[in-house]
């Protein structure tokens, strides 16, 4: 099983420019259903192969989702977007597309700052 080599920083930034572009709008393909959120997009290993051939848990977003749900069968679904604890799963549930884009836009702005920061610090350490 290969693990996912992209850079989680450029796979987070694709994502939300993807999501501010209107990426999640309604599929002229699938009209009647609402795209999922990380499944019907680029970023996802998976994207347009109906057979799903790469695991899920090689994908660099499982590292966002609990060890408990990473053996599920789509695990993205289960990265907490608030820090209520709000996953995608419970947003298809309980809220609207419009509300869970919000909390991803969110998500997405804080992951990223924070890899930056890191990064900025390690790279601040290897230079000292």
């Amino acid at each position: 099983m290969t693990k996912d080599q992209r850079d989680i920083l450029e796979i987070l930034k694709f994502e939300l420019s993807f999501l501010e572009d209107g990426g999640y709008g309604r599929s002229p393909h699938a009209p009647w259903r609402a795209p999922a959120i990380f499944e019907d997009s680029p970023i996802c290993l998976n994207f347009s192969d109906p057979s799903r051939p790469h695991p899920c848990e090689t994908c660099l977003l499982a590292g966002f989702v609990s060890e408990d749900q990473r053996k599920d069968s789509i695990p993205c679904r289960f990265i907490p977007l608030t820090k209520e604890g709000q996953t995608v799963e419970d947003f298809y549930r309980t809220g609207s597309q419009i509300e869970m884009e919000e909390a991803l836009a969110k998500w997405l702005r804080a992951q990223i700052e924070k890899i930056e920061n890191e990064r900025a610090v390690s790279n601040k350490q290897g230079v000292a």
